[in-house]
């Protein structure tokens, strides 16, 4: 296996290999090598896509990587004709492009070593794309990219992956990552190769109820045929509700089955649509599609990924017709569980005229006016706030799904792609109702209840002012009873767009808000900006990002890191021509370096921060990226006091822990005057450990919890201590359950996770104190 450079077999894949394989094709890894009945396959690597871009030149000289990213450049994501005009274009040049030798090859080889595992020269295949930055937490990316079905022969296997790459270029790929603050430039994609499970029966399961958040619940979706039909919402499936550990089945709804999808029998490759009635028989259209046995088989399959992975699962599952086994061909975490929902009946009054029921697949109130649309090319014609009707909402409607104030559907269920990107987006959606597009008009009032999955005339008062009334309380919602913690849970934030969210985790403040997007969304090389006499632009854009997490948060506290790009970054933007060039960016000019060197940039950064102290946010902290030297927090100061922002009285000050001379010189700087220090553990294991974490060679090696960095960390931790300065972590390590308990131990005032992670980490936290205290009791007890 290991004479491959571009292939990884799911044997030798864990989770942790994101970065090389992406999340789908970490997590077939991780359930290949826990004993899950995953079909066989191997990735084609991220590095072969990232090799590919970088090594095919075009005709003007510029790399295939240099020609995207400047037609990327050019494109207002908002604009949703242009967006689709220029990322079809790039599809299309990175499919005509021909295939590098070196990387078909290999794939060549991998695909006839699969082929032989079952004594054939050639097998059926599915290719799916796994995107670097798919399948992570914190964000839920369904069917952002491509799969292709029923593949045959190298040829095809070849082409298809080429078009999996083609794929991290679709208009709604490249909507969703500008939105979720995603850098396009450092997302690459992996495909999968997987031995082709010939389905009788398939569907999808979520092992939390998506709809109400009842993780004791299991929903299941099943229809005939090959899986696609359900994960696109052209058919409405049964569904059942099973409860775990009595494994009841608590409800079963049998959904009339129109259509189904098998392998093209013309063609004897790839995946045609049929009617069910045809192809299986009129009684099979509503027939139940799975027995009792069945039902209960594949919950507790569910059960037992869910308890591998320790999170709620959103799980794709067939039946083989020709073995008659279960087989799991792609599990990733819900990334929309909110509090739970209660479904009791609406009180009905008069003015409650029922239009439409379906399927309430995202929970909420939404009212307007309805807009009919029937294809993306369609989707300029949704205002902000109008309801959106259509047969099934294609992928390609996202932009115009955001405007939305609810969303009905013709088809689907709710494990459909339609409503997993409502319920990440919190719109409220009724999917399956079979009529949408016809009894709904365009220009009706209507609102939308998709708790219930119903569709009442009119605006209903009642309803709308139950919605405000919540909107206005300000409620923090998590899922599950609050917990207090003695340790504080706090929040990464990335951009002021995710504020709300983020706000609404529960967390006890933010641990880190990045400048990073603020100034580089300005659309200009910021040095320039202010070199231009725009100084004030930038503060103002400052001011109205910052305030917004400031504002969302309040009281709770807010812990602002001043800029922190590496050269590279401000290369790309318009005036960063002259951005020297480094070998090694992250070693070179960046955080508190860059900002002292260039104190126009932090002075814009102190001068915004200024202003929001004045208008009264008292809730503000200060923290210095990259620092290394005492020297280096004085004169950070300095220009602070130059625009009357006073360290210690209007903002709390503190600096990064993120490279060893901090961690070992902590006494010094903690004399220059800190409130607060915060571990950046990504950079701060880079460092220690000499190892680049974005470099796939080396990346097994990175590990947060290696000896050397956790004797840092509890050093800095004691001498904190001992001068009365507050510490938290911010990396990557603050969502990881087993080095949040080692943290917690040490002494640890806080630590912040990403957005998803909040409600896991709270509980980590919780049973890690309530141990403590277990074992301090049991010591007295002892002596």
């Amino acid at each position: 296996m290991s004479e491959y450079r571009f292939i990884k077999w799911f044997e030798e894949l864990g989770k942790e290999d994101v970065p090389l394989v992406g999340g789908k094709g970490a997590n077939l890894g991780e359930m290949t090598n826990a004993g899950i009945p995953v079909p066989p396959g191997f990735c084609v690597t991220a590095e072969a896509y990232k090799y590919f871009v970088e090594n095919v030149r075009l005709e003007d000289g510029r790399t295939l990587q240099e020609w995207i990213m400047d037609v990327i450049a050019g494109t207002n994501v908002d604009d949703s004709r242009q967006l689709q005009e220029n990322t079809a274009k790039i599809r299309e040049k990175i499919v005509e492009v021909p295939m590098l030798p070196e990387i078909a090859e290999e794939i060549e080889r991998a695909y006839k070593e699969l082929s032989q595992r079952f004594n054939k020269d050639a097998v059926y295949v599915a290719v799916r794309s796994s995107a670097t930055a798919e399948d992570l937490p914190e964000a839920s990316f369904a069917g952002q990219q491509e799969t292709y079905l029923d593949v045959y022969g190298v040829e095809d296997v070849i082409d298809k992956v080429k078009k999996c790459w083609a794929s991290l270029w679709t208009a709604r790929a490249t909507f969703y990552r500008a939105k979720q603050g995603f850098d396009h430039s450092k997302v690459y994609l992996s495909a999968v190769v997987q031995k082709m499970v010939n389905s009788e029966t398939s569907g999808v399961m979520f092992t939390a109820n998506p709809v109400t958040n009842d993780r004791s619940e299991i929903m299941i979706n099943a229809a005939w045929g090959l899986g696609e039909a359900v994960v696109s919402g052209s058919v409405s499936p049964d569904e059942y509700i099973v409860e775990k550990g009595t494994w009841k089945i608590k409800e079963k709804y049998i959904a009339k089955k129109e259509v189904m999808v098998i392998r093209n029998p013309e063609t004897g490759k790839g995946t045609v649509y049929v009617k069910v009635a045809d192809f299986l028989g009129p009684e099979w259209v509503e027939k139940q599609v799975l027995t009792e046995e069945q039902i209960v088989e594949v919950a507790k399959m569910g059960a037992k990924i869910e308890e591998h992975y320790g999170w709620p699962q959103d799980i794709e599952w067939a039946y083989d017709k020709d073995d008659g086994k279960l087989y799991i061909v792609q599990s990733r975490p819900i990334t929309t569980l909110k509090e739970e929902v209660k479904t009791e009946e609406a009180e009905m009054t008069e003015e409650m005229k029922v239009l439409l029921k379906g399927l309430g697949a995202s929970p909420g109130i939404g009212a307007g006016k309805v807009v009919v649309i029937f294809d993306a090319s369609e989707i300029d014609k949704v205002k902000e706030g109008d309801v959106l009707v259509t047969t099934m909402t294609n992928p390609d409607m996202v932009p115009a799904m955001k405007r939305a104030s609810a969303i009905v559907t013709d088809e689907g269920g709710r494990t459909c792609h339609a409503a997993i990107v409502s319920r990440e987006l919190g719109i409220p959606a009724v999917v399956g109702t079979k009529e949408a597009t016809k009894v709904l008009k365009d220009g009706m009032l209507v609102t939308v209840d998709g708790t219930r999955g119903v569709v009442y005339e009119g605006i209903v008062k009642s309803l709308v002012k139950e919605k405000e009334e919540k909107a206005e309380g300000g409620k923090v919602v998590v899922a599950g009873a609050p917990l207090v913690t003695a340790t504080e849970v706090k929040v990464n934030v990335s951009m002021p767009e995710v504020a709300e969210r983020a706000a609404a985790t529960g967390a006890d403040g933010v641990g880190l808000l990045r400048a990073e997007h603020m100034i580089l969304g300005i659309g200009a090389h910021p040095v320039k900006f202010i070199r231009e006499g725009k100084e004030e632009e930038l503060v103002e854009k400052l001011v109205e990002g910052i305030r917004t997490v400031v504002e969302a948060f309040y009281p709770r506290r807010v812990w602002y890191r001043t800029l922190d790009a590496p050269t590279n970054e401000f290369r790309e933007l318009p005036g960063g021509e002259e951005e020297p060039e480094e070998r090694n960016p992250m070693l070179g000019w960046r955080g508190i370096r860059r900002g002292l060197d260039q104190p126009e940039l932090l002075r814009a950064e102190f001068k915004a921060i200024k202003r929001l102290v004045d208008e009264g946010y008292d809730n503000i902290g200060v923290m210095l990226p990259l620092v290394s030297h005492p020297e280096q927090i004085r004169k950070a100061k300095e220009i602070a006091l130059e625009v009357g922002l006073v360290p210690h009285r209007d903002v709390e000050w503190g600096v990064m822990i993120e490279i060893p001379a901090s961690a070992l010189i902590i006494e010094d700087l903690v004399k220059e005057g800190l409130d607060f220090v915060s571990f950046g553990t990504n950079d701060l294991t880079q460092y220690t450990l000499a190892i680049d974490r974005d470099n796939e060679r080396v990346f097994k090696l990175y590990d947060e919890k290696h000896p050397a960095v956790l004797k840092l960390i509890e050093n800095v931790i004691k001498v904190c201590k001992k001068h009365g300065v507050e510490t938290s972590i911010c990396g990557q390590a603050g969502s990881d359950p087993k080095m949040v308990r080692k943290l917690v131990r040490l002494g640890i005032d806080s630590v912040s996770a990403n957005p998803d992670a909040v409600e896991l980490i709270r509980k980590v936290v919780y049973q890690e104190e309530k141990k403590i205290m277990l074992e301090a009791a049991r010591k007295a007890l002892r002596e």
